[in-house]
């Protein structure tokens, strides 16, 4: 199965997230860390859950380091909610599927 989540650059971070016509929940990761590692399959299932009402992305801060800075990470995992651009709604570190689904329900 073709993943659901769309790998995010510096390059295209302004397209794929600040001028979405969709909510986009970004998870700003790290290769050599375990806790973003652990929210791949989380954030695959809320792609697929969410299809058609929100796109999820992934931006790896060693890969694309200009725009981290932008959003005042503090730690990886770090997922911010966009709506029209802006920055809605935000959580640090690893989440269940359940904590998820009940951020994003509050939210969108």
């Amino acid at each position: 199965m073709a993943s659901k989540t769309v790998e995010l650059s510096d390059d295209t971070f302004q397209a794929a997230v600040l001028r979405s016509a969709l909510p986009v929940l970004v998870h700003f990761s790290a290769e050599w860390a375990g806790p973003s590692k652990m929210m791949v399959p989380v954030l695959e299932d809320l792609a697929a859950d969410y299809d058609g009402r929100l796109s999820v992305g992934d931006l790896d801060i060693d890969q694309n380091p200009s725009t981290p800075p932008h959003y005042d990470l503090s730690a990886v995992p770090t997922l911010l909610l966009f709506k029209d651009g802006a920055v809605i709604a935000k959580k640090i570190g690893p989440q269940s599927k359940g904590q998820m689904v009940e951020f994003l329900d509050a939210h969108l």
